[in-house]
């Protein structure tokens, strides 16, 4: 019973305590808000008020009176780079790594923030200097990764192959796609050289570090072609199938090349067939029409064309079949058949694109790598019909 009592006597002692604890918080928060400048406060109306260009102007003055908001500083300068006001956020942050007193974290941070402006910029020298000084510090990781996109960015392929090899070990994170690709733009400089056995060896070095560079087998498919190995190269362009089937989207029409250099169009239009059974797509049909329409003429075409507009209808198919009528269309009905052609060929062309996966970048022309977004092997490899 003493006990209990003993705590019901405590009971107005922790109460005080409380509000005195209260007191000295509010007090200590009154004493902050007084000591923040009116401009701030101006910033922050500014901001509920969906004006981020007063609100801008207004922390500014915030950050000339009260140079010690650090934060603040780091924030606009992040700011000013998303916005694209590049040369607003490098003075940002030039003026604070000039500042005496940064701590090492602080200047190491401004630095990093510096080298990720002159990127954006495309000061791509700057940008190296600055992370090639950060790799002996905290922030090596990141200054890594930067420099590794500086490197893709100027082409220069032997060190991006060696920065990703460090940073994979670093990370632990894949990027044997990535360093497949560097060898594939390696071998195409070879390849524009004339010098095939380099080019062989880079494509080699790809497949080595990517058993499934899709890439790699294709250009492999095409050194064969280009010297007169057809039999290799069909046999290069089928191994895709097995790593990427939609990426046959790219490949058929090489192969079909390569089976009527050799003369037999015959086998290798029952190759088709049999891929676009397994593998049906706007890109394949196309090609299977003009290989039928070559091999066993007109009529074989146009029944092709109409089997498939029935079941996947598109202005593509529509205009393969119009194109296989006009050719035994009778005079009357040749003019009005061929004003059809035209209006839907012109507006399929327009439609037909291939798409990035990642940011929805559309080009006529397949890209490796998104020239918008920078990912690679984001691109679908089929052609589709979309708004142009």
């Amino acid at each position: 019973m003493e006990f209990e009592l003993w705590w019901l006597l405590a009971f107005p002692l922790f109460f005080a305590l409380g509000w005195l604890a209260a007191r000295v918080d509010i007090k200590q928060v009154v004493t902050e808000s007084r000591a923040l400048p009116n401009s701030y406060f101006r910033g922050v109306n500014f901001l509920l008020n969906d004006q981020p260009d007063k609100a801008i102007e207004a922390f500014l003055e915030v950050v000339k009176l009260e140079p010690e908001t650090i934060d603040l500083h780091f924030a606009l300068g992040g700011l000013f780079r998303r916005r694209g006001e590049f040369d607003r956020a490098i003075r940002m942050h030039e003026n604070l790594l000039a500042r005496e007193g940064l701590v090492e974290e602080q200047r190491l941070r401004a630095l990093s923030e510096l080298g990720q402006d002159y990127l954006k910029a495309g000061l791509l020298d700057r940008a190296e200097q600055v992370f090639t000084r950060l790799l002996d510090s905290a922030q090596h990781g990141l200054a890594r990764t930067f420099l590794l996109e500086i490197y893709v960015q100027e082409k220069d392929w032997h060190k991006a192959i060696e920065a990703a090899g460090v940073l994979e070990r670093d990370t632990h994170k894949p990027l044997n796609a990535e360093i497949a690709h560097f060898h594939c733009e390696l071998a195409l400089l070879a390849a524009t050289r004339n010098d095939v056995a380099a080019a062989s060896s880079e494509l080699d070095a790809a497949l080595a570090a990517n058993r499934q560079s899709v890439r790699a087998n294709l250009m492999a498919g095409d050194l064969d072609a280009a010297a007169g190995r057809h039999e290799a190269a069909i046999a290069d362009w089928w191994l895709v199938e097995a790593q990427s089937a939609p990426h046959m989207a790219l490949v058929v029409e090489r192969v079909l090349g390569s089976y009527r250099l050799l003369g037999r169009l015959a086998e290798g239009v029952q190759w088709l067939r049999g891929l676009y059974a397994r593998q049906p797509s706007q890109d394949v049909f196309n090609a299977l029409y003009l290989a039928v329409s070559e091999s066993e003429g007109a009529t074989a075409a146009s029944q092709l064309a109409r089997e498939e507009l029935r079941r996947n209808p598109s202005l593509r198919t529509l205009d393969r079949l119009l194109e296989a009528q006009l050719i035994d269309a009778e005079a009357g009905e040749r003019e009005l058949l061929q004003v059809e052609k035209s209006l839907i060929a012109s507006h399929s062309q327009r439609m037909m694109r291939y798409q990035c996966s990642s940011c929805g970048f559309k080009a006529r022309q397949f890209f490796w790598r998104c020239p918008a977004c920078g990912r690679w092997d984001s691109f679908d490899p089929e052609r589709r019909e979309g708004e142009a």
